[in-house]
């Protein structure tokens, strides 16, 4: 018997994303570009690392090397030379990639590769971002501290067709540390400096809560609470989020915000504190900007302690909820002092999206050349195609472009592009849901999207919120009002639109006083709103008030009437379409 050859090596599996929607578009211009990024790019970045390419898969490739730092390497290099390559084309030819990288034992039979470690390479190239790297656990040992590299542990995944959790970190790195030539090897992270996130996303770490009990058990109970905040925060894509081990190196250490912001390389920190005393617990937490020294948020909850770890789930949901729009308002205010043309990619996107929130034909049209720009700058950064799409909608629902079915089919385009890009965001699966339901009227769809983005991130107040509308245009207003009053706990500085939000879902339930109330708290109605609020008071008897109103709408809006203001609602059932034109008829709307 022949005995067979084996070798420890470093694996990378690359694959192009939307390999079969580029292929249906442009078959014979994506093959030619392909064999150019290889020529050019990805067998260059091998031959300086020492790498074999061991073979082509149509739509990847798959690489070996001796050494795990020279493969990542290589793949970080390939990748800022892509990024490079597609920062002025034409989105149609665009191609991004996504790379696996593991070191582990492998079969040799000839010039292939064979074995267990070979299929983890392939199964973490899955689990990438797109123009991203995902490692092993294995790979992070050998190169940890040995690249200008940054990396945020995803914990231990279960891979298809893998018989053990595997663990797994997302590579970061600075664009200028990495052209062909650069020498990118530091001995210490420290020397390395502060790495610069691909697309300007913010970066936070959560360093150990503090137990000021005084009592040894409460720390299980303070290092909990601080491996949930991590796990809950890691969901928002849009933000970078530091593993554990490197913050917990800082437990029961007196630290310098600034100076472990250095350390690690981000621009935020936040920290806490858990305190026990007698049958009650305070739990306090605080968000500082660290080049200022500035608290940008802070709280503190207080529990009485009956059940510690529904007080643990119920303090990280609050936490994981807020620090996102905290960091988002910050990073906001710098951006406004910044030129357009000085702006990364997220912060375009950032900025796009608060014109967005504006809700003005200007603001629209702006936003969709910031969101155009971003796109321009990172083509595989899937947000910022999602949010093309929000924008597009909006310009649509409004009525502000003429070419109606053109923007339609543009929205679409943008938002299929961005889920073949990131299956994974859960703001494109959330806008995906909104998309349905208001372009095509697919209430299921809209729901499979919207509960695949809970899935993904349970704590953004934005998608819960959305739960809330979605069920409520499906004619469960009552379950419509648990989510967005929900929200509304989530994020306490939450937008005032999901004051409407829950207006209309108490009236959807026939709940006509809540309903009221709600209503009464937007402080500029649109016509709609509006002649619900009057809808809602003449129900209660409150008929002076409903005149009042109707008044004042029909001198604002003397072109509204009922058919045109139902034309732009969702229901899922004619029950609740009727009920809503039942109602404006009965106080006297025009028809």
């Amino acid at each position: 018997m022949v005995r067979e050859q084996r070798k420890l090596a470093a694996i990378i599996a690359a694959d192009v994303v939307g390999y079969s929607r580029l292929m249906g578009r442009d078959e014979s211009g994506t093959l030619a570009r392909l064999r150019e990024h290889r020529k050019q790019r990805f067998e260059p970045a091998l031959a300086r690392h020492g790498g074999r390419l061991v073979k082509l898969t149509g739509d990847g490739a798959l690489a070996e090397f001796a050494s795990a730092v020279d493969a990542l390497a290589a793949a970080i290099e390939f990748q800022q030379a892509m990024v490079d390559a597609n920062l002025n084309l034409p989105a149609d030819d665009v191609i991004v990639f996504r790379i696996g990288l593991h070191l582990g034992d492998l079969i040799v039979e000839e010039d292939d590769i064979y074995g267990d470690s070979v299929n983890v390479a392939a199964r973490l190239e899955g689990e990438a971002p797109a123009g991203g790297i995902v490692i092993s656990g294995d790979v992070h040992n050998a190169v940890a501290g040995r690249l200008k590299a940054a990396f945020h542990d995803l914990g231990e995944l279960a891979l298809k067709n893998i018989d053990r959790p595997v663990r797994t970190f997302r590579v970061d790195w600075n664009a200028a540390d990495w052209h062909p030539g650069n020498e990118a090897r530091p001995s210490s992270a420290r020397e390395a400096g502060a790495p610069s996130f691909s697309g300007g996303k913010p970066t936070i770490a959560v360093l150990p809560f503090t137990n000021m009990s005084g009592d040894p058990e409460q720390e299980f109970f303070a290092d909990g609470l601080t491996e949930d905040i991590l796990t809950e925060l890691s969901r928002f894509r849009d933000l970078f989020v530091v593993s554990r081990n490197s913050v917990f190196v800082y437990k029961g250490k007196a630290v310098n915000v600034q100076s472990v912001a250095r350390e690690l390389g981000v621009q935020y920190v936040a920290e806490g504190s858990v305190r026990k005393a007698s049958n009650r617990v305070r739990i306090t937490a605080q968000l500082i900007e660290a080049e200022t020294d500035r608290h940008v948020w802070a709280e503190r909850y207080d529990r009485e302690l009956k059940d510690i770890f529904d007080i643990q789930d119920e303090v990280t949901s609050a936490i994981a909820a807020i620090l996102p729009g905290r960091v988002e308002a910050a990073v906001g205010e710098r951006v406004k002092r910044k030129a357009p043309e000085n702006l990364a990619a997220w912060e375009l996107v950032l900025t796009a999206k608060r014109l967005h929130h504006n809700s003005t034909p200007t603001d629209n049209a702006e936003a969709l050349q910031l969101l155009g720009r971003a796109i321009a700058l990172e083509p595989g950064y899937a947000h910022a195609h999602a949010w093309r799409a929000c924008t597009l909608g909006q310009a649509f629902v409004y009525g502000w472009r003429a070419d109606r079915d053109a923007v339609v089919a543009e929205a679409l385009e943008e938002v299929n592009v961005a889920l073949g890009l990131d299956d994974n965001d859960s703001d494109v699966h959330r806008l995906l849901s909104a998309i349905n339901l208001s372009f095509k009227h697919d209430h299921e769809r809209a729901l499979q999207h919207q509960e695949r983005a809970l899935a993904l991130n349970p704590n953004d107040d934005l998608i819960v919120v959305q739960q809330g509308e979605v069920l409520t245009w499906m004619g469960r207003g009552e379950e419509g009002v648990e989510w967005i009053r929900k929200a509304m706990r989530l994020n306490p500085f939450h937008p005032e639109r999901f004051w409407s939000h829950l207006g209309r879902a108490h009236f959807v339930a026939r709940q006509y006083r809540e309903a009221a109330a709600a209503f009464a708290h937007v402080t500029r109605p649109d016509a709609g709103q509006v002649a619900l609020l009057a809808a809602c008071r003449a129900a209660i008897g409150e008929g002076p008030a409903a005149t009042a109103l109707i008044n004042d709408l029909m001198a604002k809006a003397p072109d509204f009437t009922i058919s045109a203001h139902l034309a732009l609602q969702h229901y899922q059932h004619a029950k609740d379409l009727e009920h809503h034109r039942a109602m404006l008829a009965g106080i006297g709307l025009p028809e």
